[in-house]
């Protein structure tokens, strides 16, 4: 027969009046809680342990108070490894990331979310390493996942800057681990890229960028098709900002990032999902862009003719939604392929290649790089370049001035053109 406990409201909790074990009480609503009192030897002072062990018996409860007991005596962190999932891990860290705001953007939030789900949960039959104990975590691990990924990179499932993409937040969470738990080992480090050369995001065919009379139909058709979309498309080719910068400038109120008088834009915000926006830009550059007179005329012909509702017409913002809020990522992208369509482009096209497309025509004109970037936010001359396509008349043109160097004739594709034999070449160089 179970003896007859009188019991004591402690903490919350009715716990027995005497130890069942020592350091552990029986608790009325089932299970233990354990109780210690131990110097803490990183702060030197005594330090309470107490716990709820809701479905442990009395021995489990023990183990546990002197373990912890244990830990705390040689002054280990807070979070003991050996206790520590992935998942559990993973998640604290997303958790400390958004609230110290090294994850700023609802889109940084919501890749990280969507990246965790695939490390933790898996992927189409790959394991995730959610339930792995974070110290227990070994380079074959990875590797094996990697391998699982790569099999469904090559079925065509996910494209490998997809898979990159996880692996670079799963080496940033390992990485922390090391640092933050101390662990003996990086589980992921040196672990190699998957492969990315047989995966061309843009082509001759594609390459998501218009020349001057394709961009000058292009605005034609979408004036006529699309007026409330013309002015922010005018912008993004004008100036090559992403679109999450030219969507939450203001034109009034107290700090308006429009200066009409100067023609002058400010750009320092930036916005990606519902009506969340950064006080800053995605790389964290404040732009002044000085725009000449046309571009401020087209921005002028936007405010006085598409506000259609009272909403729009009272919003701070340049460009505003029928409710006076952000305008949404889609708002550009199915005008993009209706007027695509509308003038026989025969490649596809979207928002973003009006980045690529400024960064064309600006070094067709024979601008300054330094301009270029000051204009576009490209921070770098490798950016640039990536956002940037060759046109063929350019190699063109290049190689043509590359062979009259050499002493090719102008205008002779026979082959006929008179190349100085070697003894000739010698006795021009000697008079």
């Amino acid at each position: 027969m179970m003896k007859q406990r009188n019991w004591k409201l402690f903490k919350g909790s009715w716990v027995s009046t005497e130890p069942v074990l020592p350091r552990v009480w029986q608790r009325k609503e089932g299970g233990h809680v354990v109780r210690a009192r131990i110097v803490d030897r990183t702060t030197g002072r005594q330090r309470e342990l107490w716990k709820v062990r809701s479905e442990a018996d009395a021995p489990t409860a023990l183990k546990w108070i002197e373990d912890e007991c244990q830990r705390v005596r040689a002054g280990a962190a807070s979070v003991a490894p050996q206790q520590t999932r992935f998942c559990d891990y993973a998640t604290s860290l997303f958790e400390r990331k958004v609230a110290t705001k090294e994850i700023k953007s609802a889109r940084g939030r919501e890749r990280w979310r969507h990246t965790l789900r695939h490390l933790i949960a898996g992927t189409d039959n790959v394991d995730g390493f959610g339930d792995l104990l974070i110290d227990q975590m070994r380079p074959m691990h990875v590797e094996t996942w990697r391998a699982g990924i790569g099999r469904l990179i090559a079925a065509g499932a996910y494209a490998p800057t997809t898979a990159n993409g996880w692996l670079c937040i799963l080496r940033h969470v390992l990485k922390r681990a090391k640092r933050e738990l101390q662990l003996p080992v990086n589980a992921a480090e040196g672990i190699p890229a998957f492969d990315t050369s047989e995966h061309e995001t843009y082509t001759v065919e594609q390459p998501n960028a218009l020349d001057g009379e394709e961009v000058a139909a292009f605005l034609g058709c979408m004036k006529d098709e699309f007026p409330g979309q013309y002015a922010m498309t005018f912008l993004g080719f004008a100036t090559g900002l992403r679109p999450s910068s030219i969507r939450p400038p203001r034109r009034t109120g107290p700090t308006p990032a429009v200066l009409w008088d100067e023609g002058v834009l400010l750009i320092r915000r930036s916005h990606t999902l519902r009506d969340e926006f950064m006080k800053t830009t995605k790389t964290g550059l404040r732009q002044r862009i000085t725009v000449p007179p046309e571009v401020v005329e087209v921005l002028r012909w936007h405010v006085d003719t598409q506000f259609v509702t009272p909403d729009q017409r009272a919003s701070e913002l340049l460009f505003p939604s029928e409710t006076g809020g952000f305008r949404s990522e889609t708002f550009l992208k199915k005008a993009f392929a209706t007027v695509g369509s509308l003038v026989g482009l025969k490649k596809n096209f979207t928002p973003r290649g009006m980045r690529r497309t400024f960064n064309d025509l600006m070094r067709l004109t024979k601008v300054e790089a330094i301009v270029t970037k000051s204009i576009s936010g490209h921070q770098t001359d490798r950016m640039r370049e990536h956002y940037s396509t060759v046109t063929p008349d350019e190699q063109r043109a290049s190689i043509g001035n590359v062979v009259q160097l050499f002493g090719r004739k102008s205008g002779e594709g026979s082959g006929e053109g008179h190349h100085p034999s070697g003894e000739e070449a010698k006795r021009a160089a000697r008079d």
